[in-house]
């Protein structure tokens, strides 16, 4: 079962960038995000939902500017959607429990998978590992 959203409480709880990009597919601009660079241990989750999307031993380096990841936490954690915006094809990924949008996922990611999940860090939430200070 898909998590509810009220447009209202989503609103009120998030930041403006935050509600752009998950609520209306925004994109925050590169090497602005506050995971980008982060090289922190622990489990990444939905700003919206709070449900667990990546793990920070997946997370990787791509010099894009946008936190990425080469896979997600679970087969069922990531929805993939064919997206046709701005004159391209591309596969933009959803948070599976509620929608939220995450960014966009591409084929020039490292082994063992070769994807890259290019997220928002608007729409991650970092949990760091327990035990950590």
């Amino acid at each position: 079962m898909q998590y509810e959203i009220n447009d209202q409480e989503v609103r009120s709880r998030l930041t403006d960038e935050q509600y752009f990009v998950t609520q209306h597919a925004g994109t925050e601009r590169a090497f602005t995000g506050c995971y980008w660079d982060t090289k922190e241990e622990g489990k990444y989750h939905c700003i919206v939902c709070d449900a667990e999307l990546f793990v920070s031993d997946t997370k990787f380096d791509s010099g894009t500017g946008w936190p990425s990841f080469f896979e997600s936490a679970g087969t069922d954690s990531v929805i993939r959607k064919v997206d046709n915006s701005y004159g391209m094809t591309r596969i933009e990924a959803l948070c599976a429990k509620c929608g939220a949008h995450l960014g966009h996922i591409f084929n020039d990611g490292p082994p063992p998978t070769g994807e890259r999940y290019c997220m928002n860090s608007a729409s991650l939430k970092l949990k760091p590992l327990d035990g950590q200070t």
